[in-house]
């Protein structure tokens, strides 16, 4: 890590700080002074109705199956993506990540053998050790006559391969930014959807409705919450899966680079 990176560790941990030590003040009770003051203002009858209000209130708290309830048919839809988005992270996780693609131990053997012009031993072990890598090496290595080789046939070969091999993690890390996209687009349709009943409620039995016209809007309001939540992270996701991707396929062709510049010596040397 870089020393400017360093700097920035003490003012992130401040800040860190500074957000856990106000969501602490915020969710503290009252002090014993402060409720004793409290109870001194509000006579016996004033304290009844409070009791009273604060049970009617713990009744009606909803738990998030009711919410779930409440945010009506686009949490369907919501939840699927929401899956598909997790499946993708954990997924991409596991595959996108250096050694499996690269394949460095098959590399340094495949160099050797392309040292001695050993094109078959270093087909053998592209097929004994299959990774994205090993598979655009074997491309090329299919197109080497030694006795005509012509480089740019093993480099037409390679690119060819390569656009191949490399498209197919990339897919799935796309799949991310789908799902980011979508989310909070079927969020808002659950909005959408949220206030039409609203304002249908409205016109049939007027604004005095409270009750049919809170349960809309809090569909509303839930639709749009849940297709954040959902959304946020899976396009966090995709742009961190697709850089170090990109960091990765960069890596590839350096390897492949410097095997076929092995591979042009050794010919140019038994010439």
């Amino acid at each position: 890590m870089n020393t400017s990176k360093l700097r920035l560790l003490p003012a992130l941990f401040a800040i860190a700080l500074f957000a856990i030590a106000t969501q602490w003040v915020l969710t503290q009770p009252l002090s014993a002074q402060d409720t004793e003051v409290a109870t001194e203002v509000v006579d016996a009858a004033d304290a009844e109705a409070a009791a009273l209000a604060a049970a009617e209130a713990e009744a009606n708290e909803k738990s998030l199956i009711d919410m779930y309830k409440a945010g009506g048919w686009a949490m369907y839809p919501l939840t699927l993506l929401s899956i598909g988005g997790f499946g993708l992270i954990v997924y991409n996780f596991m595959a996108v990540r250096a050694e499996p693609i690269l394949n460095s131990e098959a590399t340094v053997q495949i160099d050797e053998a392309l040292a001695n012009l050993d094109v078959e031993k270093a087909k053998s072990i592209c097929l004994e050790n299959p990774s994205p890598t090993t598979n655009i090496i074997e491309a090329g290595m299919n197109r080497v006559d030694i006795d005509n080789y012509d480089p740019e046939q093993v480099k037409e070969a390679i690119e060819e391969s390569s656009s191949e091999e490399l498209a197919g993690p990339f897919v799935l890390i796309n799949y991310l930014s789908v799902v980011g996209s979508l989310s909070p687009m079927v969020g808002l349709l659950g909005t959408v959807s949220g206030m039409v009943k609203a304002f249908n409620v409205i016109e049939a039995e007027g604004a005095g409705s409270a009750q049919a016209l809170a349960g809309n809007i809090s569909e509303a309001l839930i639709t749009t919450a849940t297709g954040m939540i959902i959304g946020i992270p899976a396009m966090f996701f995709f742009f961190f899966f697709k850089n170090r991707y990109g960091k990765i396929t960069s890596r590839i062709g350096r390897i492949v680079g410097d095997l076929q510049f092995t591979l042009n010596k050794a010919v140019r040397n038994r010439a």
